[in-house]
């Protein structure tokens, strides 16, 4: 399986041009939300940037970026049942073979001093956490990465792998994000209990 188109949704973009460099010199497509994608264009790559990719602009003060069923599509859809790649020819929806998304920094906003409940709120990420879990319940032909740390070990796998992570690698990333995923909830719930308790 080789990667075809690649989604960019991070908060710390740590390492993130040069990586996104890599795979566009494998000819890996590139699709961006906003903020991540005036980066990557900054850095000369060429990405296309959600709203223009799903025909709907942000909306709702940057409330509302992925949660449209050509991302969430071109992710969840399996590559080995012919009635999910008809489906996604019927919709023209490409398939997304990497998601590399980290979340909204909800721990450091609420470790602020003097920070608002209504700052909080819109520190809690709901796109980020959909594509992550998207793709890691699809981590049989998709590849997660939810750390700027994975960004090397992703090169390395694709080098040993001509092209293709490979299953082993792919799980295990899975894995990573359902548990980031968990532990921000969790960290969501527990400053809301104490907020509003």
């Amino acid at each position: 399986m080789t990667l075809q188109q690649a989604l960019f949704s991070v908060s710390d973009k740590t390492g993130l041009p040069e990586f996104a460099q890599g795979l566009a010199a494998l000819g890996v497509k590139l699709l961006s939300t906003g903020g991540t994608a005036r980066l990557l264009e900054e850095a000369n790559l060429p990405v296309t940037e959600i709203g223009a990719y799903t025909g709907f602009p942000e909306m709702l003060d940057g409330r509302v970026k992925t949660l449209h069923p050509k991302v969430h599509g071109g992710i969840l859809a399996r590559r080995d049942l012919p009635e999910h790649q008809k489906t996604l020819e019927a919709h023209g929806i490409p398939m997304i073979d990497l998601v590399c998304v980290n979340l909204y920094p909800f721990k450091e906003t609420i470790a602020r001093p003097g920070v608002t409940l209504a700052e909080a709120i819109e520190n809690i990420d709901i796109g980020g956490p959909c594509l992550l879990r998207a793709a890691a319940k699809n981590h049989a032909h998709v590849t997660v990465l939810c750390d700027p740390a994975d960004y090397a070990p992703f090169a390395a796998e694709m080098g040993k792998t001509d092209g293709d992570p490979g299953q082993a690698f792919r799980r295990d990333m899975a894995r990573k994000a359902f548990a980031r995923t968990s532990a921000y909830d969790l960290a969501i719930s527990q400053y809301l209990e104490k907020s509003l308790g």
